[in-house]
Protein backbone atom coordinates (compact mmCIF):
# COMPACT_ATOMS: atom_id res chain seq x y z
CA UNK A 1 0.00 0.00 0.00
CA UNK A 2 1.19 3.39 -1.38
CA UNK A 3 0.61 7.11 0.70
CA UNK A 4 1.60 9.96 -0.33
CA UNK A 5 2.43 13.32 1.77
CA UNK A 6 2.02 16.50 0.01
CA UNK A 7 0.91 15.78 -3.11
CA UNK A 8 3.72 13.38 -3.95
CA UNK A 9 4.93 11.72 -7.03
CA UNK A 10 3.78 8.14 -7.17
CA UNK A 11 6.39 5.48 -6.42
CA UNK A 12 9.67 4.75 -8.20
CA UNK A 13 13.28 4.03 -7.92
CA UNK A 14 15.83 6.32 -5.92
CA UNK A 15 17.36 8.84 -8.57
CA UNK A 16 21.29 7.80 -9.48
CA UNK A 17 22.11 11.58 -9.27
CA UNK A 18 24.94 12.33 -6.37
CA UNK A 19 23.82 14.15 -2.99
CA UNK A 20 27.43 13.46 -1.09
CA UNK A 21 30.07 11.84 -1.65
CA UNK A 22 30.06 8.16 -1.40
CA UNK A 23 26.20 7.96 -1.11
CA UNK A 24 23.90 8.16 -3.78
CA UNK A 25 20.89 9.75 -4.14
CA UNK A 26 18.08 7.69 -2.98
CA UNK A 27 19.96 5.86 -0.62
CA UNK A 28 18.04 3.55 1.28
CA UNK A 29 19.31 3.97 5.26
CA UNK A 30 17.77 2.09 8.25
CA UNK A 31 16.93 3.29 11.81
CA UNK A 32 19.34 2.98 14.71
CA UNK A 33 19.58 -0.90 16.39
CA UNK A 34 17.68 0.23 19.07
CA UNK A 35 14.42 0.60 17.26
CA UNK A 36 13.29 -2.97 17.89
CA UNK A 37 13.06 -2.38 21.67
CA UNK A 38 10.38 -0.02 20.83
CA UNK A 39 8.61 -1.84 18.27
CA UNK A 40 8.58 -5.16 20.32
CA UNK A 41 5.51 -3.75 22.56
CA UNK A 42 3.35 -3.74 19.97
CA UNK A 43 1.79 -7.00 20.60
CA UNK A 44 1.85 -7.01 24.11
CA UNK A 45 -0.07 -3.57 23.54
CA UNK A 46 -2.52 -5.69 21.67
CA UNK A 47 -3.47 -7.99 24.16
CA UNK A 48 -3.62 -5.19 27.21
CA UNK A 49 -5.78 -3.86 25.16
CA UNK A 50 -8.04 -6.72 24.55
CA UNK A 51 -7.89 -7.06 28.61
CA UNK A 52 -9.29 -3.62 29.10
CA UNK A 53 -11.63 -4.03 26.53
CA UNK A 54 -13.59 -7.37 27.98
CA UNK A 55 -12.36 -7.23 31.75
CA UNK A 56 -14.53 -9.73 33.08
CA UNK A 57 -13.39 -12.34 30.41
CA UNK A 58 -9.80 -11.87 30.26
CA UNK A 59 -10.47 -12.56 34.62
CA UNK A 60 -12.25 -15.75 33.79
CA UNK A 61 -9.17 -16.61 31.46
CA UNK A 62 -6.58 -15.97 33.89
CA UNK A 63 -8.32 -17.67 36.81
CA UNK A 64 -8.42 -20.87 34.57
CA UNK A 65 -4.82 -20.78 33.46
CA UNK A 66 -2.06 -22.45 35.48
CA UNK A 67 1.33 -21.76 36.71
CA UNK A 68 2.40 -23.96 33.64
CA UNK A 69 0.40 -22.29 30.77
CA UNK A 70 1.28 -18.89 32.14
CA UNK A 71 5.25 -19.79 31.56
CA UNK A 72 4.55 -21.11 28.57
CA UNK A 73 2.45 -18.31 27.20
CA UNK A 74 5.52 -16.14 28.33
CA UNK A 75 7.72 -18.24 26.79
CA UNK A 76 5.91 -18.17 23.36
CA UNK A 77 4.81 -14.11 24.14
CA UNK A 78 8.19 -12.68 24.67
CA UNK A 79 10.20 -14.34 21.92
CA UNK A 80 7.15 -13.57 18.92
CA UNK A 81 7.11 -9.98 20.55
CA UNK A 82 11.09 -9.46 20.17
CA UNK A 83 10.47 -11.34 16.66
CA UNK A 84 8.33 -8.73 15.40
CA UNK A 85 10.06 -6.00 16.25
CA UNK A 86 13.03 -7.31 14.77
CA UNK A 87 11.53 -7.67 11.10
CA UNK A 88 9.40 -4.41 11.69
CA UNK A 89 12.95 -2.61 11.84
CA UNK A 90 14.10 -4.89 9.21
CA UNK A 91 11.72 -3.91 6.63
CA UNK A 92 11.95 -0.23 7.72
CA UNK A 93 13.51 1.77 5.59
CA UNK A 94 14.26 5.55 4.48
CA UNK A 95 15.83 7.52 1.85
CA UNK A 96 15.77 10.78 0.77
CA UNK A 97 16.05 11.96 -3.45
CA UNK A 98 16.35 15.26 -4.58
CA UNK A 99 13.32 15.87 -4.21
CA UNK A 100 11.48 13.94 -1.25
CA UNK A 101 11.84 11.99 1.43
CA UNK A 102 10.69 7.91 1.41
CA UNK A 103 9.49 6.03 4.44
CA UNK A 104 8.87 2.44 3.20
CA UNK A 105 7.57 0.26 5.96
CA UNK A 106 5.19 -2.84 6.51
CA UNK A 107 5.78 -6.56 6.83
CA UNK A 108 2.84 -7.63 4.86
CA UNK A 109 1.35 -4.53 3.88
CA UNK A 110 4.07 -2.41 2.66
CA UNK A 111 3.48 1.11 2.87
CA UNK A 112 5.80 4.15 1.14
CA UNK A 113 5.00 7.19 2.48
CA UNK A 114 6.54 10.01 -0.30
CA UNK A 115 7.16 13.36 1.63
CA UNK A 116 8.15 16.06 -0.95
CA UNK A 117 10.84 18.10 0.52
CA UNK A 118 9.28 21.57 -1.02
CA UNK A 119 6.09 20.52 1.33
CA UNK A 120 7.75 20.53 4.49
CA UNK A 121 7.20 23.14 6.77
CA UNK A 122 8.90 21.87 10.19
CA UNK A 123 11.35 18.88 11.19
CA UNK A 124 11.54 18.52 14.84
CA UNK A 125 13.68 16.42 17.09
CA UNK A 126 11.94 14.90 20.46
CA UNK A 127 14.00 12.96 22.89
CA UNK A 128 11.89 10.85 25.19
CA UNK A 129 13.61 10.25 28.81
CA UNK A 130 14.92 6.92 28.18
CA UNK A 131 16.16 7.54 24.34
CA UNK A 132 18.31 10.39 25.72
CA UNK A 133 20.01 7.74 28.20
CA UNK A 134 19.91 5.30 24.88
CA UNK A 135 21.26 8.49 22.50
CA UNK A 136 18.67 8.12 20.39
CA UNK A 137 15.61 10.93 19.42
CA UNK A 138 13.00 10.98 17.32
CA UNK A 139 12.71 13.02 13.64
CA UNK A 140 8.74 14.17 13.10
CA UNK A 141 8.15 16.06 10.24
CA UNK A 142 5.06 18.66 9.21
CA UNK A 143 3.76 18.59 6.11
CA UNK A 144 1.71 21.00 4.37
CA UNK A 145 -1.79 19.12 3.68
CA UNK A 146 -1.37 16.54 6.11
CA UNK A 147 -2.99 16.73 10.04
CA UNK A 148 -0.73 13.72 11.20
CA UNK A 149 2.93 13.82 11.53
CA UNK A 150 5.54 11.67 9.99
CA UNK A 151 8.59 10.29 11.97
CA UNK A 152 11.52 8.48 12.61
CA UNK A 153 12.31 6.67 15.49
CA UNK A 154 14.72 6.42 16.41
CA UNK A 155 18.32 7.49 14.93
CA UNK A 156 21.00 8.40 16.90
CA UNK A 157 21.50 12.22 18.22
CA UNK A 158 24.45 12.79 15.48
CA UNK A 159 22.49 11.12 12.55
CA UNK A 160 18.95 12.85 13.59
CA UNK A 161 20.57 16.51 13.71
CA UNK A 162 22.41 15.67 10.46
CA UNK A 163 19.17 14.74 8.99
CA UNK A 164 17.43 17.08 9.92
CA UNK A 165 20.02 19.90 8.89
CA UNK A 166 20.08 17.72 5.10
CA UNK A 167 15.89 18.02 4.79
CA UNK A 168 15.57 21.61 5.90
CA UNK A 169 18.65 22.70 3.22
CA UNK A 170 17.42 20.93 0.64
CA UNK A 171 13.87 22.13 1.49
CA UNK A 172 15.46 25.63 1.14
CA UNK A 173 16.60 25.08 -2.44
CA UNK A 174 20.17 24.36 -1.72
CA UNK A 175 21.82 22.06 -4.44
CA UNK A 176 21.66 18.30 -3.52
CA UNK A 177 25.87 18.14 -3.67
CA UNK A 178 25.59 20.44 -1.29
CA UNK A 179 22.85 20.09 1.08
CA UNK A 180 24.99 17.33 2.98
CA UNK A 181 27.75 20.25 3.88
CA UNK A 182 25.19 23.17 4.66
CA UNK A 183 25.06 21.38 8.14
CA UNK A 184 22.82 22.81 10.81
CA UNK A 185 21.75 26.58 10.93
CA UNK A 186 23.68 28.57 13.73
CA UNK A 187 20.88 30.39 16.41
CA UNK A 188 21.14 32.98 18.30
CA UNK A 189 19.18 32.86 21.86
CA UNK A 190 16.32 35.50 21.94
CA UNK A 191 14.71 34.07 25.07
CA UNK A 192 15.48 31.58 28.18
CA UNK A 193 12.46 31.07 30.73
CA UNK A 194 13.80 30.55 34.17
CA UNK A 195 12.65 27.32 35.98
CA UNK A 196 11.64 29.73 39.16
CA UNK A 197 9.56 31.93 36.70
CA UNK A 198 7.62 29.13 35.47
CA UNK A 199 7.04 28.07 38.90
CA UNK A 200 5.57 31.41 40.09
CA UNK A 201 3.83 31.73 36.72
CA UNK A 202 1.98 28.18 37.16
CA UNK A 203 1.19 29.06 40.92
CA UNK A 204 -0.46 32.44 39.65
CA UNK A 205 -2.62 30.64 37.16
CA UNK A 206 -6.45 30.69 38.21
CA UNK A 207 -6.97 28.01 36.12
CA UNK A 208 -4.23 25.48 37.33
CA UNK A 209 -5.75 26.00 41.63
CA UNK A 210 -9.47 25.72 40.23
CA UNK A 211 -8.58 22.17 38.70
CA UNK A 212 -6.79 21.37 41.48
CA UNK A 213 -9.66 22.07 43.82
CA UNK A 214 -11.93 20.23 42.25
CA UNK A 215 -9.61 16.90 42.43
CA UNK A 216 -9.68 17.39 45.89
CA UNK A 217 -12.66 18.63 47.07
CA UNK A 218 -14.96 16.68 44.03
CA UNK A 219 -14.44 13.43 44.84
CA UNK A 220 -15.29 13.04 48.69
CA UNK A 221 -18.19 15.08 47.90
CA UNK A 222 -19.27 12.40 45.76
CA UNK A 223 -19.03 9.79 47.89
CA UNK A 224 -20.86 11.15 50.80
CA UNK A 225 -23.74 11.57 48.35
CA UNK A 226 -23.89 8.69 46.29
CA UNK A 227 -21.64 5.80 47.58
CA UNK A 228 -20.89 4.26 44.32
CA UNK A 229 -17.44 4.02 43.78
CA UNK A 230 -17.43 3.35 39.75
CA UNK A 231 -18.66 7.44 39.97
CA UNK A 232 -15.97 8.28 42.32
CA UNK A 233 -13.36 6.54 40.16
CA UNK A 234 -14.90 7.60 36.93
CA UNK A 235 -14.80 10.78 38.40
CA UNK A 236 -11.87 11.88 40.46
CA UNK A 237 -9.25 9.68 38.28
CA UNK A 238 -9.62 12.36 35.19
CA UNK A 239 -10.08 15.39 37.70
CA UNK A 240 -6.91 14.60 39.48
CA UNK A 241 -5.13 13.81 35.77
CA UNK A 242 -6.28 17.37 34.30
CA UNK A 243 -5.28 18.75 37.82
CA UNK A 244 -1.56 17.00 37.09
CA UNK A 245 -1.59 17.95 33.33
CA UNK A 246 -1.99 21.48 34.60
CA UNK A 247 0.25 21.77 37.31
CA UNK A 248 3.10 19.46 36.94
CA UNK A 249 2.91 18.27 33.70
CA UNK A 250 3.05 21.82 32.43
CA UNK A 251 6.29 22.27 34.70
CA UNK A 252 7.68 18.90 33.03
CA UNK A 253 7.00 20.11 29.85
CA UNK A 254 7.81 23.65 29.43
CA UNK A 255 10.73 23.82 31.80
CA UNK A 256 13.64 25.36 30.45
CA UNK A 257 12.28 26.79 27.61
CA UNK A 258 14.10 28.44 25.36
CA UNK A 259 13.60 30.45 22.06
CA UNK A 260 16.07 31.08 19.61
CA UNK A 261 16.36 32.62 16.26
CA UNK A 262 17.60 31.08 13.23
CA UNK A 263 17.33 31.51 9.03
CA UNK A 264 14.78 28.31 9.99
CA UNK A 265 12.75 30.08 11.89
CA UNK A 266 12.23 30.64 15.63
CA UNK A 267 14.08 27.06 17.80
CA UNK A 268 11.74 26.14 20.49
CA UNK A 269 13.87 23.72 22.70
CA UNK A 270 11.86 22.81 26.43
CA UNK A 271 11.40 19.72 28.18
CA UNK A 272 12.25 18.57 31.88
CA UNK A 273 12.17 14.70 31.29
CA UNK A 274 11.10 14.33 27.56
CA UNK A 275 13.34 16.99 25.52
CA UNK A 276 12.23 19.16 22.60
CA UNK A 277 13.62 20.69 19.70
CA UNK A 278 10.91 22.19 17.53
CA UNK A 279 10.92 24.92 15.10
CA UNK A 280 8.16 27.63 14.32
CA UNK A 281 8.24 27.80 10.27
CA UNK A 282 8.71 30.78 8.72
CA UNK A 283 5.10 32.73 7.30
CA UNK A 284 3.16 30.04 8.43
CA UNK A 285 1.87 31.55 11.86
CA UNK A 286 -1.90 32.06 10.92
CA UNK A 287 -2.63 33.89 14.24
CA UNK A 288 -0.81 34.61 17.62
CA UNK A 289 -2.94 34.83 21.04
CA UNK A 290 -1.22 36.84 23.79
CA UNK A 291 -2.88 35.55 26.97
CA UNK A 292 -3.23 37.35 29.99
CA UNK A 293 -4.19 35.81 33.34
CA UNK A 294 -5.22 37.99 36.47
CA UNK A 295 -2.69 37.22 38.53
CA UNK A 296 0.31 37.87 35.99
CA UNK A 297 -1.27 41.88 35.56
CA UNK A 298 0.95 43.05 38.20
CA UNK A 299 4.24 41.60 37.85
CA UNK A 300 3.68 42.29 33.48
CA UNK A 301 3.38 38.77 32.59
CA UNK A 302 1.86 37.19 29.25
CA UNK A 303 1.59 33.73 27.79
CA UNK A 304 1.24 33.25 23.82
CA UNK A 305 -0.29 30.67 21.61
CA UNK A 306 0.45 30.01 17.82
CA UNK A 307 -2.56 28.88 15.19
CA UNK A 308 0.51 27.81 12.39
CA UNK A 309 -1.39 26.00 9.67
CA UNK A 310 -1.12 22.09 9.51
CA UNK A 311 1.45 21.99 12.37
CA UNK A 312 0.68 20.79 16.31
CA UNK A 313 3.55 23.51 17.29
CA UNK A 314 0.50 25.51 19.29
CA UNK A 315 2.92 27.74 22.13
CA UNK A 316 5.91 30.43 21.25
CA UNK A 317 6.14 31.85 25.28
CA UNK A 318 5.18 29.78 28.29
CA UNK A 319 5.64 33.34 30.55
CA UNK A 320 7.20 36.37 29.54
CA UNK A 321 7.31 40.11 30.08
CA UNK A 322 4.89 41.72 27.79
CA UNK A 323 7.76 43.91 25.76
CA UNK A 324 9.68 40.69 25.38
CA UNK A 325 6.95 39.01 23.68
CA UNK A 326 5.99 42.35 21.75
CA UNK A 327 9.56 41.53 20.19
CA UNK A 328 9.27 37.99 19.19
CA UNK A 329 5.99 38.66 17.82
CA UNK A 330 7.64 41.28 15.55
CA UNK A 331 10.15 38.43 14.59
CA UNK A 332 7.25 35.46 13.55
CA UNK A 333 4.74 38.01 11.96
CA UNK A 334 7.72 41.15 10.19
CA UNK A 335 5.64 44.20 10.03
CA UNK A 336 3.09 44.05 12.91
CA UNK A 337 2.70 45.72 15.76
CA UNK A 338 0.34 44.85 18.52
CA UNK A 339 -2.14 47.40 18.79
CA UNK A 340 -2.69 49.16 22.25
CA UNK A 341 -5.87 50.68 21.68
CA UNK A 342 -8.94 48.84 21.03
CA UNK A 343 -12.10 50.00 20.80
CA UNK A 344 -15.18 48.51 22.82
CA UNK A 345 -18.51 47.37 22.16
CA UNK A 346 -21.07 50.06 22.41
CA UNK A 347 -22.78 49.94 26.05
CA UNK A 348 -26.07 48.08 24.66
CA UNK A 349 -24.10 45.30 23.71
CA UNK A 350 -24.88 44.60 27.47
CA UNK A 351 -28.23 43.24 27.01
CA UNK A 352 -26.82 40.40 24.86
CA UNK A 353 -23.64 39.71 27.16
CA UNK A 354 -24.20 41.27 30.56
CA UNK A 355 -21.41 41.93 32.50
CA UNK A 356 -18.70 40.12 30.43
CA UNK A 357 -19.48 42.27 27.08
CA UNK A 358 -16.87 44.57 28.71
CA UNK A 359 -14.00 42.64 27.90
CA UNK A 360 -14.67 42.86 24.26
CA UNK A 361 -12.61 45.14 22.25
CA UNK A 362 -11.30 45.82 18.29
CA UNK A 363 -8.83 47.22 16.17
CA UNK A 364 -8.00 46.80 13.01
CA UNK A 365 -4.52 48.43 11.40
CA UNK A 366 -2.60 48.56 8.13
CA UNK A 367 -1.41 45.43 8.67
CA UNK A 368 -3.55 43.22 11.38
CA UNK A 369 -7.04 42.30 12.33
CA UNK A 370 -6.80 42.40 16.25
CA UNK A 371 -9.71 41.22 18.96
CA UNK A 372 -9.84 40.66 22.63
CA UNK A 373 -11.77 39.21 25.04
CA UNK A 374 -12.45 37.86 28.29
CA UNK A 375 -12.71 40.23 31.77
CA UNK A 376 -10.63 37.87 34.11
CA UNK A 377 -7.96 36.48 31.92
CA UNK A 378 -7.55 38.57 28.98
CA UNK A 379 -6.98 36.95 25.23
CA UNK A 380 -5.66 39.25 22.46
CA UNK A 381 -5.85 37.47 18.98
CA UNK A 382 -4.09 38.99 16.34
CA UNK A 383 -4.42 37.64 12.93
CA UNK A 384 -2.32 39.35 9.60
CA UNK A 385 -4.65 40.43 7.00
CA UNK A 386 -2.75 38.07 4.47
CA UNK A 387 -3.23 34.88 6.74
CA UNK A 388 -7.43 35.58 7.33
CA UNK A 389 -9.19 32.92 4.28
CA UNK A 390 -12.63 34.49 5.02
CA UNK A 391 -15.07 36.57 6.20
CA UNK A 392 -18.47 36.12 8.34
CA UNK A 393 -21.20 38.74 9.63
CA UNK A 394 -23.48 36.65 11.95
CA UNK A 395 -26.46 38.25 14.17
CA UNK A 396 -28.93 36.46 16.09
CA UNK A 397 -32.54 37.79 16.45
CA UNK A 398 -32.07 39.83 19.47
CA UNK A 399 -28.95 41.00 18.30
CA UNK A 400 -30.46 42.48 15.29
CA UNK A 401 -33.03 43.64 18.19
CA UNK A 402 -30.30 45.45 19.75
CA UNK A 403 -28.29 46.63 16.77
CA UNK A 404 -25.08 44.52 17.13
CA UNK A 405 -23.22 41.88 15.03
CA UNK A 406 -20.53 39.57 15.24
CA UNK A 407 -17.44 39.09 12.85
CA UNK A 408 -15.50 36.38 12.15
CA UNK A 409 -12.06 35.81 10.06
CA UNK A 410 -11.10 32.52 9.73
CA UNK A 411 -7.85 31.76 9.16
CA UNK A 412 -5.71 28.49 7.40
CA UNK A 413 -5.19 26.79 10.71
CA UNK A 414 -8.98 26.21 10.77
CA UNK A 415 -9.84 28.75 13.46
CA UNK A 416 -11.58 31.41 13.51
CA UNK A 417 -11.38 35.07 15.75
CA UNK A 418 -14.43 36.78 16.33
CA UNK A 419 -15.02 40.41 17.00
CA UNK A 420 -18.22 40.25 18.84
CA UNK A 421 -20.71 42.49 19.92
CA UNK A 422 -20.15 45.47 17.07
CA UNK A 423 -22.18 48.12 16.03
CA UNK A 424 -24.29 46.20 12.82
CA UNK A 425 -22.82 49.56 10.98
CA UNK A 426 -19.58 48.82 12.20
CA UNK A 427 -19.91 45.26 11.46
CA UNK A 428 -21.53 45.60 7.43
CA UNK A 429 -18.70 48.30 6.56
CA UNK A 430 -15.76 46.14 8.45
CA UNK A 431 -17.46 42.60 6.17
CA UNK A 432 -16.10 44.41 3.04
CA UNK A 433 -13.42 46.45 4.26
CA UNK A 434 -11.58 43.59 5.47
CA UNK A 435 -11.79 41.51 2.37
CA UNK A 436 -10.22 43.91 0.61
CA UNK A 437 -7.70 44.12 3.13
CA UNK A 438 -6.97 40.33 2.89
CA UNK A 439 -6.61 40.46 -1.10
CA UNK A 440 -4.19 42.89 -0.80
CA UNK A 441 -2.15 41.56 2.09
CA UNK A 442 -1.83 38.19 0.29
CA UNK A 443 -0.42 40.17 -2.89
CA UNK A 444 2.54 41.82 -1.16
CA UNK A 445 2.87 39.10 1.93
CA UNK A 446 6.05 37.35 1.74
CA UNK A 447 6.51 33.81 0.04
CA UNK A 448 6.04 31.00 2.62
CA UNK A 449 9.69 29.65 2.03
CA UNK A 450 12.86 28.14 4.21
CA UNK A 451 15.80 30.24 4.70
CA UNK A 452 14.48 32.99 2.68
Amino acid sequence: MTSEKGAAESTGGGAAEEDAPGRPSGTERRLHPVTPLRRAWAPVAVLVGWAVHDFDQAQRRLSDLTGTHLLIGLGVLLPAAALYGFLSWWFMHFSVTDTELRIRTGLVFRRTAHIRLDRLQAVDINQPLLARFLGVSKLKMDVIGTDSKDELAFLSDTDARALRAELLARAAGFAPETANDVGEAPSEQLLHVPPRTLFIALLLSGSSWLLLLGALAGPPFLWFTTHSIGLLIGTGIPLLGAAFASTVGRYVKEYDWTVGDSPDGLRIDHGLLDKAHETVPPGRVQAVRIVEPPLWRRRGWVRVELDVAGSANDLLVPVAPREIAQELIARILPGVTVPTELSAPPARAAWCVPVWWRGHGLAVTDTVFASRHGRLTRTLALVPHAKVQSVRLLQGPWMRRKGVADIHVETGANTSVAARMRDEEEAAKLLHSQADRSRTGRRTARPDRWMA
